[in-house]
């Protein structure tokens, strides 16, 4: 009989780790999971000796998954420069609205789950794109996953007196878009009666509903139609949101946490076809993402509209 080996079962302990630390680097959990999966590729091909030799197997993955991350964010840059629209981080739902099973039948693992915390709103991930590579990098694990700035320093090539001022740069950055947190109840009842109001063209209710200097993104990456720039101003949205009710046919809004606030999500014909995300202050909205492009709904199911 074959002795179960230890070391597997804490190596795969890191899993969710891992993939929370990849998805807020790269704002996508399909490119967190082909990280995380490459990362174990590389470890299960060592041998068993080299293994061994690794003192602390949880540092290593995460070190080499950080690296592949550095790396892609470099060429995400390219990538995006071709993306069609405007690209916006993947959506998540709230861990009870998982699907049971991924497309291709594969079942969904609790490790594959994002911890959503402030870290992970979309107004947050927003502000991270607009960061470099090497500033991203140091924020995330010195800030938020508390690693030392000398193992940053090993990641992405710099000394730790630079990842500690690539830290704060990025702190800087994070500082100046911050906006006071307006509790989750308030933003659960303004986004309600934003629901309410569009579903109702009420005119006067949604320009009440929005921030003067409100803005819309919409990503669809070239697959299905939106808008390709942001729009702005709170009357420019509401003629465009009303008209979008006038042509969309069949159309279900339902209330759902996106990225661990609230936020909509639009069905048709029992199909999940657009996630919306929102920034509240006080009692405006600030900033809305609407996210369409297919590849970026696959965490997401179709829900029943019963109870909402």
């Amino acid at each position: 009989m074959t002795t179960p080996d230890p070391n597997v079962s804490a190596v795969m302990s890191e899993r969710a780790l891992l993939i929370n630390v990849a998805y807020r680097l790269l704002g996508s959990m399909a490119e967190a999971e082909d990280v995380v999966q490459e990362t174990y590729a590389r470890w299960y091909s060592m041998s068993p000796a080299q293994q061994e030799a690794i003192g602390s197997p949880g540092g290593w993955l995460t070190k080499v998954a950080t690296r592949i991350c550095f790396d892609l964010l470099g060429s995400a840059r390219v990538r995006r420069e071709s993306y069609v629209g405007e690209w916006i981080p993947e959506p998540l739902p709230d861990l009870t609205e998982w699907g049971g099973e991924r497309p291709g039948g594969i079942t969904a693992d609790p490790a594959d789950r994002v911890t959503l915390d402030e870290s992970v709103t979309m107004a947050f991930l927003v502000v991270l794109e607009s960061m470099t590579p090497a500033e991203r990098v140091a924020f995330i694990l010195h800030d938020v996953f508390r690693y030392p700035f000398a193992e940053v320093a090993e990641i992405v090539g710099r000394t730790p007196a630079a990842c500690r001022q690539l830290a704060f740069s990025a702190r800087r950055r994070i500082g100046a878009a911050q906006v006071p947190v307006t509790p989750a109840v308030r933003q659960a009842r303004i986004v309600g009666e934003f629901k309410r109001a569009w579903e109702a063209k009420d005119i006067d209710a949604l320009i009440a509903l929005l921030d003067p200097g409100a803005t819309v993104t919409a990503d669809g990456g070239g697959r299905v139609g939106t808008v390709l720039r942001p729009v702005e101003g709170a009357a420019q949205i509401v003629r465009m949101l009303v008209n979008l009710a006038g042509r969309q046919r069949g159309l279900t809004l339902l209330e759902r946490t996106v990225n661990g606030r609230p936020g909509l999500v639009a069905e048709q014909d029992g199909a999940i076809v657009t996630v919306v995300a929102f920034d509240v202050e006080g009692d405006r909205i600030t900033h809305i993402w609407a996210v369409r492009n297919p590849d970026k709904l696959r965490s997401w199911t179709a829900r029943s509209s019963e109870g909402s």
